[in-house]
């Protein structure tokens, strides 16, 4: 069931390849400290939508615009991040952010779920699901109006803990996602250990989809599986007209990607949630489809 890949951290995203040169080599812990006391650290929005065009949550996904005009990808300075135990710092200001944008939004009487990156790690944290609570009311928020994606790539001996914590979670309404479903550890087990409430099926599967018959099993297993436990199924990194009618045709209720949208900075996915076809004929200053491409 499950494929290995690369672990990709969360909030990355729609990125290019990360840079393996002078930049990504010179980053330090300090540089990343540094970015979350001046907001340097940006947060771009990609939509994910039903086959009718709605559009049913935004996720929020991380961008470093450096003063100096560079832009390191998130492949090279979140694992740093990891490392250096700056991540639970940086989820917390992705989450702060995050969540105030989507309180704008509701008082533009727009009702959009944001969804959040979070590592086993974070949730591992003293106090995640206080603080996780606390965001919210402080924008005055209900826990419907967020989403918490669970990354699969990351090994954890600790899904009885981490299941403790989300456990106290959904009550208030969050919803907690699988993502990357079926490149990570014990997909299976962590599915029945977890009070998850939504699945997201790999890039890695969804690209190979109408060529591979091994990921057209895994796709359609996946949607199965999700039906029989009664949650919502998403497909990331949809990038052709095809795929797309092939996913909803197979069941899955929201896709994403590029075919739909790149991320986008907060006015444009402002513009996006107004008037999804005027944006789309708009251009905006984004970054370009790669391999990590959603």
């Amino acid at each position: 069931m499950s494929r290995a890949v690369p672990p990709r951290h969360p909030a990355a995203g729609s990125v290019p390849s990360p840079r393996r040169g002078p930049l990504a080599s010179a980053l330090r812990a300090a540089d990343i400290r540094q970015a979350v006391d001046r907001g340097e650290l940006e947060l771009h929005y990609q939509p994910q939508v039903a086959e009718d065009g709605r559009t049913a949550a935004m996720e929020a996904l991380l961008r470093w615009h450096r003063p100096d005009g560079s832009r390191p990808a998130p492949d090279s300075f979140l694992p740093l991040a990891q490392h250096s135990g700056l991540m639970p710092r940086v989820t917390a200001y992705v989450l702060d952010r995050a969540v105030a944008q989507a309180a704008r939004w509701r008082s533009r009487g727009i009702r959009v779920p944001v969804a959040v990156n979070v590592s086993p790690t974070d949730v591992l944290q003293f106090g995640f699901a206080e603080a996780v609570g606390e965001c919210l009311s402080r924008q005055g928020l209900p826990g419907s109006a967020l989403k918490l994606e669970i990354t699969e790539t990351i090994e954890t001996p600790h899904v009885t803990e981490i299941a403790a914590v989300l456990d106290r979670l959904t009550p208030r309404g969050i919803t907690i996602s699988l993502d990357d479903f079926g490149t990570g550890h014990a997909s299976l087990s962590r599915l029945r250990a977890l009070p998850v409430g939504e699945l997201k099926i790999d890039r890695t599967f969804v690209a190979g989809l109408a060529d591979d018959p091994r990921d057209a099993a895994v796709v359609r297993y996946s949607i199965g599986l999700a039906r029989e436990l009664r949650l919502t199924v998403v497909a990331e990194g949809v990038e052709t007209p095809p795929i797309r009618d092939l996913l909803f045709a197979m069941g899955v209720d929201l896709i994403q990607g590029w075919l739909v949208s790149p991320a986008l900075p907060p006015e444009a996915a402002t513009s996006w949630l107004i008037d999804p076809a005027a944006s789309r004929s708009s251009p905006v200053r984004c970054d370009p489809p790669s391999a990590d491409t959603r």
